[in-house]
């Protein structure tokens, strides 16, 4: 059996008394009605009725047995006692219902956690009612289907998150009436449809008996709130209107816990937004200052580690700024930046950050590591990411969610170099990253004025140098005073420094070299080489600092012969000459990338003097026979005869040397004699071949023992 309420039910009221029975006749007695009942009875019969314990037949008799009345009269009195008591246990169980009710809202008040407070609805509910299953279902207003939420008493797995199709069912027929529903047998009910997948689910619970109430803001469902026994069940008025009544109240806590969380999250949403404002107002304020502060850098003729320095204190990060070879050039960090500045003098070489290992100065150590266990894959990563934004000109990340980012530094299509950005106590945000890219420009703007001015100077110092090196004596005497006005006291130049290089990377060698002379020396091309005057009085050492600083910038084998600068200006011109002199040689001796002097090779000089055809054909004159033997039948009479002349002469000695008995020595000293002729070994002959068997050790492999 089935029923549904309507706007006249007992559920439509928490409040509404509960049905009454008809009570038994209060006319007065009439005389046929027997003598009167003493007070004492009266009262008596007043108390069993109002008691709570149970009062028979038996015990009414007994009260009225002195009372003189007829039976039937009894029988009378006993049925009003039993309707009284009837009526009073109503009200107890009533006012005990209404107070567990007024419990249960009063707590369900105190909980703003919607989840937990539809667990706890349903507990409360299910304590109320004492039904064997209570579960509540959530209407979506999109699809008007109804959700199982939360259960109590379920035990197939199928239950929770049951969805309802609109209008199927006993919750469907609750969600369309807005009235309570129920059904003493849920498989026989007929006032609402079945759905094969909801009966399933009804079935593998157990459930027989069902009552639904609708929970209602106003006029909008926003729930069915479902109380189930596993046995067939007929819900008494009193159990719909109870539910009812708790249905109700639930509906607006609920409400309003939806309404505090939905008031929350706008809060939490306009805080975020406050905070994003924030965030992005104190960004647009760092980039203005660093605008600012990078203006006046370009005003006031700053460099490029005057922008790491702004960029760093403003964002307050790491910044490394890297040359048109990706070599570090200076690093600063601003408040919260991570890592320090190099310490003064560091080798920018030993934290090279992406140029190839042959453009790398030899003995330098790889970069600092930045998180990447691989020096080399860590300079792939930088070169990637360089070509990346040299393509957008925008901030390119050096790795997959990584703290670091890079722009390039670009005029046109040349690259200059690139800022590599390590994050701090500042979040990078689009904000940060056009405040780096603004930056990189002003860092190119910077470059190309620096550019242009050092060219305008290295071109004053190349007519001077060019006057210097003249051959009309008028262009060398004012060279003194010119310098003088530029900064340079050519009385306290010492060394120079010729360096041989093909003729399209001189440009580059004399910007190089003159990083490395300082601000008092001269540089310039001139004839076929580069030529430094420097103020360092050791050859040796110029000519060491010029070859590391060409070396690095250039990526290329570089020969620097440095020499004493003598009389300036008069003797400069001859000291020029002695050491291209020297750089001619020594290509021809093996010798083309290193720094050397030309006291170091003054034999070779002397001797041979500038050619390099001079000296090969000194080896082919005093050796010729000798070569021809080796070459025709692969001897080793040159490595012999080298290891005699350094082993002073000893045939002993130098059989030790190459490992060979003293008979094989003196049988390939024969042969030499031969090939040679008999005065080989006179002093000034024997003088002749020990050089040309050195220069021919110099210029070629040095052949192994037999």
């Amino acid at each position: 059996m089935s029923s549904s309420a309507s706007s006249a039910s007992p559920a439509s009221s928490a409040s509404s008394a509960p049905s009454a029975s008809p009570a038994p006749s209060t006319s007065p007695a009439s005389p046929a009605d027997g003598p009167g009942v003493p007070v004492g009875t009266v009262v008596a019969l007043l108390a069993a009725a109002g008691a709570e314990r149970a009062v028979d037949d038996a015990e009414i008799r007994d009260l009225l047995a002195g009372s003189g009345l007829p039976p039937d009269a009894v029988a009378r009195v006993g049925d009003g006692v039993r309707h009284l008591r009837a009526g009073s246990e109503r009200w107890r169980r009533r006012g005990r219902e209404l107070s567990a009710l007024s419990s249960s809202v009063r707590e369900l008040a105190q909980l703003r956690d919607v989840d937990v407070l539809l667990e706890r609805l349903v507990e409360r509910a299910h304590d109320l009612v004492g039904t064997d299953i209570t579960y509540l279902s959530e209407f979506d207003v999109r699809t008007h289907e109804l959700r199982v939420r939360t259960t109590l008493g379920t035990t197939a797995p199928t239950f929770p998150g049951l969805r309802v199709p609109p209008g199927m069912g006993l919750a469907g027929r609750v969600a369309e009436t807005r009235l309570p529903s129920w059904t003493s047998s849920y498989f026989t009910m007929s006032q609402a449809p079945h759905d094969p997948q909801i009966d399933a689910t009804v079935a593998a619970e157990g459930i027989s008996s069902l009552l639904g109430v609708p929970l209602l803001a106003g006029d909008e469902v926003i729930g069915v709130l479902f109380a189930g026994n596993r046995i067939e069940h007929t819900f008494s008025p009193e159990e719909i209107s109870l539910l009812s009544a708790f249905a109700d109240h639930a509906a607006v806590v609920l409400q309003t816990a939806r309404l505090l969380a939905r008031a929350q999250d706008a809060a939490d949403e306009t805080r975020q937004a406050y905070d994003q404002l924030a965030r992005h107002v104190e960004a647009m304020e760092r980039a203005s200052g660093v605008h600012s502060d990078l203006t006046a850098l370009v005003l006031r003729g700053g460099d490029a580690t005057a922008v790491a320095e702004a960029l760093g204190k403003a964002l307050r990060c790491r910044v490394t700024i890297l040359d048109a070879g990706l070599t570090v050039s200076t690093t600063a960090s601003g408040p919260g930046g991570t890592g320090s500045p190099p310490a003064s003098g560091t080798d920018p070489a030993a934290r090279d950050l992406g140029s190839s290992p042959a453009a790398r100065d030899p003995g330098t150590t790889p970069a600092r590591d930045h998180g990447t266990a691989d020096p080399g894959q860590r300079a792939d990563a930088v070169r990637r990411a360089v070509d990346e934004s040299r393509r957008s000109g925008r901030c390119v990340p050096l790795a997959e969610g990584g703290r670091e980012v890079v722009v390039a530094v670009v005029a046109g299509r040349t690259l200059l170099g690139a800022l590599v950005l390590e994050q701090g106590a500042v979040e990078f945000g689009p904000v940060e990253h056009r405040t780096a890219e603004r930056a990189a420009q002003i860092t190119a703007l910077l470059s190309l004025k620096q550019d242009a001015l050092a060219e305008a100077e290295q071109t004053v110092r190349r007519d001077l140098l060019a006057d210097l090196l003249a051959d009309d004596p008028q262009r060398r005497a004012g060279v003194a005073q010119r310098a003088q006005a530029r900064g340079i006291r050519t009385d306290r130049l010492a060394s120079l420094v010729v360096v041989s290089l093909p003729a399209e990377l001189r440009h580059s060698a004399a910007r190089a070299a003159g990083r490395a002379a300082g601000p008092c020396g001269l540089i310039g091309e001139h004839a076929d080489w580069v030529v430094a005057l420097t103020t360092e009085t050791d050859p040796a050492a110029a000519a060491g600092l010029v070859h590391t600083a060409v070396r690095r910038a250039l990526g290329h084998p570089v020969l620097a012969v440095g020499a004493e600068l003598g009389e300036v200006p008069d003797g400069v011109r001859a000291q020029v000459e002695a050491a291209g002199a020297c750089a001619r040689v020594l290509p021809a001796l093996g010798v083309t990338d290193t720094a050397a002097t030309t006291d170091e090779y003054l034999p070779y000089t002397a001797l041979f003097g500038p050619g390099e055809a001079r000296v090969d054909a000194f080896v082919r004159r005093v050796l010729g026979p000798v070569l021809d033997w080796d070459a025709e039948r692969g001897g080793h009479l040159l490595a012999t005869l080298a290891a005699y002349l350094d082993n002073r002469l000893s045939p002993v000695a130098t059989g030790r040397a190459l490992h060979l008995h003293k008979n094989t020595v003196l049988q390939r000293l024969d042969r030499i004699g031969e090939l040679l002729g008999e005065q080989w070994q006179a002093p000034e002959r024997l003088f002749r071949i020990t050089v040309a068997v050195r220069i021919a050790h110099l210029t070629a492999a040095r052949p192994g023992p037999a």
